[in-house]
């Protein structure tokens, strides 16, 4: 008997946890819809995720950084960037080059590095963007603000003061633009990552977007996409909501990261809807060490009970015996390294989240219903802020930690009986059975279109 040989689909993520994830997620969709995934992963990050899916039918290779010790990669988003243009093509293009039956690579708009190979060795390939279309949009404004004068070529506003009106988005202030990160050097050279990425995008003809249409996009975009829209748009998240579209799925949650789950059995001993979550994502640095003095001092002010995700170095600048206080004397929180994150979302006592604001943390966050305290670091977290308090209406924003301000924040949150309606008709509007049959006939026509 012949047996048919599967066709490949090569997916590159940006190496980062909440890049990693979705693409993981994607590829075991496309597993149940007769192709051959491969995942190509820097060394550190292969060796985690590849232990924990080994049974997906996913095929997992790693790439190097370049490095004499691939256990630890460079970790700040420069030296990725360096890596990503001068070692990782050739690797990619080896593979293109050997490899047959490959219907396309998938590539993390991030790490547009691997558009070009494509491109160079003839196989089509698709970008897929993470987080919330609306952070693409705005770095597909770029050029008319460029060219309207209200950012400089170097990507600073003329006018920081005033509130700038993009296409298709809510009303935004110069703060909420991605690049505007760091010292002016800093911001200078994110200015100039968005750009090239954006050049590059230019050569796809579709685009997979990690979200759902919000009301910003029912008009001008719908009809783009429509009309013949170049790169081509598919809606196919949130991934993790698509285990109600594929036969197979993930068998854990990839994390970088170990979990520490004895968490969950405290939070099981909690009132409903009483405790405080309390995370910043695992990319950046969450907030300095002062501030997270003054978060430390405010939730124990404030008397709730707590779960605190807090990497170990930052978990040392914590005040003077407030770990004991509140873990042993008062019994009134738990702090981890990193916690079990969609388990604990789920879990009945958990009545709100501070967060950073990241896309997948959102997400989980209104998959279960969970309200959000606000207080974006980086990047596209000041976009989704915007969006979940001025748009969504599911959350509240932060601008301090002072005890007042941090109290005042959580009863806002905790007490709003609307914001629990809203959270539900987005949560069904985002991830309901509507919102799950797109996505399953948006992966079918992206799987009809590359074969």
């Amino acid at each position: 008997m012949k047996v048919t040989q599967k066709c490949k689909i090569i997916f590159i993520p940006y190496p980062a946890q909440g890049h990693v994830t979705p693409m993981l997620h994607l590829a075991s969709a496309f597993v149940s819809r007769g192709f051959s995934p491969v995942v190509m992963t820097p060394e550190s990050i292969h060796r985690r995720i590849s232990t924990t899916n080994q049974d997906l039918g996913i095929t997992f290779l790693a790439l190097s950084y370049g490095q004499e010790r691939p256990d630890a990669p460079p970790s700040d988003f420069f030296s990725i960037e360096k890596s990503m243009e001068n070692i990782m093509p050739s690797q990619l293009e080896q593979l293109l080059l050997e490899e047959d039956f490959v219907a396309c690579v998938v590539v993390d708009l991030l790490a547009s590095w691997a558009i070009r190979v494509a491109d160079r060795c003839g196989v089509p390939v698709a970008g897929f963007w993470p987080v919330m279309f609306a952070s693409y949009r705005m770095i597909e404004a770029i050029p008319k603000l460029v060219r309207k004068g209200i950012v400089s070529p170097k990507g600073c506003p003329r006018q920081p003061e005033k509130p700038l009106l993009l296409p298709e988005q809510p009303l935004l202030s110069a703060g909420d633009l991605l690049w505007l990160i760091g010292t002016p050097a800093e911001q200078k050279g994110r200015f100039k990552f968005w750009q090239r990425t954006l050049e590059r995008a230019k050569s796809l003809r579709w685009i997979l977007v990690n979200s759902f249409k919000d009301e910003y996009e029912e008009n001008e975009y719908n009809n783009k996409e429509n009309n013949g829209r170049n790169p081509q748009i598919f809606y196919v998240g949130p991934l993790h909501n698509q285990a109600s579209t594929s036969n197979i799925t993930l068998t854990k949650n990839p994390s970088f990261w170990e979990e520490d789950r004895s968490c969950l059995g405290w939070l099981q001993e909690q009132k409903p809807n009483s405790v405080i979550y309390i995370s910043f994502g695992s990319w950046v640095s969450p907030i300095g060490e002062s501030k997270i003095k003054m978060l430390a001092l405010a939730l124990e002010a404030s008397g709730r009970p707590f779960l605190w995700a807090l990497n170990r170095v930052w978990q040392e600048g914590l005040p003077p015996g407030f770990v004991d206080r509140v873990t042993i004397s008062k019994n009134q929180g738990r702090i981890v390294t990193w916690a079990p994150q969609i388990e604990v979302l789920k879990n009945g006592s958990v009545g709100c989240c501070v967060t950073h604001c990241g896309s997948n943390s959102t997400m989980e966050a209104v998959a279960s219903s969970r309200r959000l305290v606000c207080y974006p670091v980086a990047g596209d977290q000041f976009l989704n802020c915007k969006y979940i308090v001025d748009v969504w209406k599911i959350g509240v924003r932060l601008s301090g930690f002072r005890e007042e301000e941090v109290a005042d924040g959580l009863r806002k949150v905790m007490e709003d009986q609307e914001m629990g309606e809203r959270l539900k008709k987005l949560r069904e509007r985002a991830m309901g059975n509507e919102a799950r049959l797109c996505l399953n006939r948006n992966l079918t026509l992206f799987k009809d279109e590359i074969r």
